[in-house]
């Protein structure tokens, strides 16, 4: 795996050249989607999905992940198999809760980036729950700060954990030559699909935690995660996270409130959710329609669940795109 800092505005654990092809795992499922270039658009050409037995991913950011290499090498193998055509090399997208990211702020930059990447390892290190010559650490640009200063966006994991998820790829004939976090390439869709200034509100609501994101503009400036949260209890955390906004950050509302992911845990709680969120912010809350930057061909039927499922997928094959 590379170990150097990543230079795009998103960070990644491993990065190369984007794949036309994408694979997320998540602790129930698998899912793959391919996207082609047609007329100077993304096109998103195919897509699957294949379960996960209970208990064979257990993700987490300090213990085994992959219980059963065997179920999840043959989910991702039924799920490649459904594309078309069948990709060899995949960029992959991980559950938040994989990695531990944080905001750093530097009010003086150094000017070689060997300096500043072994300041922001010895940072990092004072807070990470495992050694940090057993990290994968990846970082990018976050927002510029008044004085020539910088906030840095990031991330690290246990290396031995995302090798656990390469090698269930490799084992599918699969490389994943880039590897990221979900919440990250949501806003990488959010913001390939244009209409992002001022300060907006991400809420990722998985099956297993939640995570809010808080940008300005295009520039990251508070990222929370938390694990699995009933719809008032998260709720509760938007209006915290809100709070914390008006409060720390300068903020004065948010312009945008999106939430992912709820129609996944069914649509009576995607409702709810989102009529409280709306109660308790004032704000219009929208779903992430990811349509304006990559297109769904017409035999695919697009419904609140099926964009929800491919939006991770989708971001991370969009990250070039976003500036």
């Amino acid at each position: 795996m590379s170990d150097q800092p990543v230079k795009h505005r998103r960070s990644g654990l491993l990065a190369s050249a984007p794949p036309s092809a994408a694979l997320e795992i998540t602790r129930s499922h698998v899912t793959a989607v391919s996207a082609v270039e047609q007329r100077g658009g993304t096109v998103v050409s195919s897509y699957s999905a294949e379960p996960l037995p209970p208990s064979a991913v257990e993700p987490g950011l300090n213990a085994v992940n992959v219980h059963d290499a065997g179920a999840l090498t043959a989910a991702i193998k039924a799920a490649l198999e459904k594309l078309s055509p069948r990709p060899r090399r995949i960029a992959l997208v991980l559950p938040d809760t994989v990695g531990k990211v944080s905001l750093l702020r530097f009010e003086k930059v150094p000017a070689k980036l060997q300096d500043l990447d072994q300041l922001i390892r010895w940072q990092v290190r004072k807070a990470a729950p495992f050694r940090i010559e057993d990290a994968q650490v990846s970082w990018c640009h976050g927002a510029p700060l008044t004085g020539g200063g910088r906030e840095y966006v990031v991330t690290i994991a246990r290396r031995d954990i995302i090798a656990g998820y390469e090698a269930a790829c490799q084992a599918a004939d699969a490389h994943a030559g880039l590897v990221d976090l979900a919440s990250f390439n949501l806003i990488n869709a959010v913001l390939a699909s244009g209409q992002t200034s001022g300060d907006w509100l991400l809420v990722n609501v998985a099956a297993d935690y939640a995570t809010l994101a808080v940008v300005r503009g295009s520039d990251l400036v508070f990222f929370r995660n938390r694990g699995s949260n009933g719809p008032a209890e998260l709720a509760d955390l938007v209006h915290q996270t809100a709070m914390y906004h008006e409060d720390r950050l300068g903020g004065g509302g948010f312009a945008r409130v999106i939430v992912t992911g709820a129609s996944l845990r069914g649509p009576e709680q995607a409702a709810w959710l989102r009529r409280s969120i709306e109660e308790r912010l004032g704000s219009r809350v929208e779903t992430l329609d990811f349509r304006s930057a990559a297109t769904v061909r017409d035999r695919i039927s697009v419904g609140p669940e099926l964009l929800d499922a491919l939006a991770p997928s989708i971001g991370i094959l969009l990250r070039e795109r976003v500036a």
